[in-house]
């Protein structure tokens, strides 16, 4: 397994809409410990396939905070067929827009229907913070970012920044 590179704003590949899976195998697998190990590395709670720059619909999560024993949950395929009414607001982050945050309302529970590594059907339903990650990733795939939820004057700040950080890095001279 190995950490891969991060794709970080202003990259237009986080705004690609992900290819659903159709091949479940051992590369398949590979690639999902990869992630695990990237997403571990950051330290993050959740990982999308395009977040490394693989426009694939998968995504992985692990909740288990420092010293606790690893809960890692693959979603292969994900959809969310039901969502509540009732609202829960969480400060959410990502590792493609580093050192940002901010408070996000989202449907406080979900139904989520997708697939294992092994193609097999599989549903959950989920709340609190498990709802908003697995909301947060989804979006993901859909190149949908956290900030998209956010006032259009917030979002512009937060884009202006990170283009300019990408212009810095470029070594270009920054007006």
């Amino acid at each position: 397994m190995s950490v891969k590179p991060l794709i970080i704003l202003p990259d237009p590949l986080l705004r690609l809409v992900s290819k659903p899976v159709e091949r479940f195998d051992d590369q398949l697998r590979k690639f999902a410990g990869d992630m695990f190990d990237t997403m571990y590395d950051a330290p993050g709670i959740g990982l999308a396939a395009i977040q490394v720059g693989e426009p694939i619909r998968m995504l992985v999560i692990d909740l288990a905070k420092g010293d606790e024993e690893k809960q890692p949950h693959v979603f292969v395929n994900p959809q969310i067929v039901s969502s509540s009414d009732e609202r829960g607001t969480y400060e959410e982050g990502c590792l493609s827009i580093p050192d940002y945050y901010a408070e996000v309302e989202r449907p406080a529970k979900i139904r989520v229907e997708y697939f294992d590594l092994e193609g097999k059907p599989q549903s959950m339903d989920a709340d609190g913070l498990m709802a908003t990650c697995l909301q947060h990733e989804i979006d993901h795939l859909n190149g949908v970012l956290f900030i998209d939820h956010l006032s259009k004057l917030k979002r512009d700040m937060v884009i202006k920044k990170f283009r300019k950080l990408a212009r810095e890095r470029a070594g270009r001279k920054v007006l």
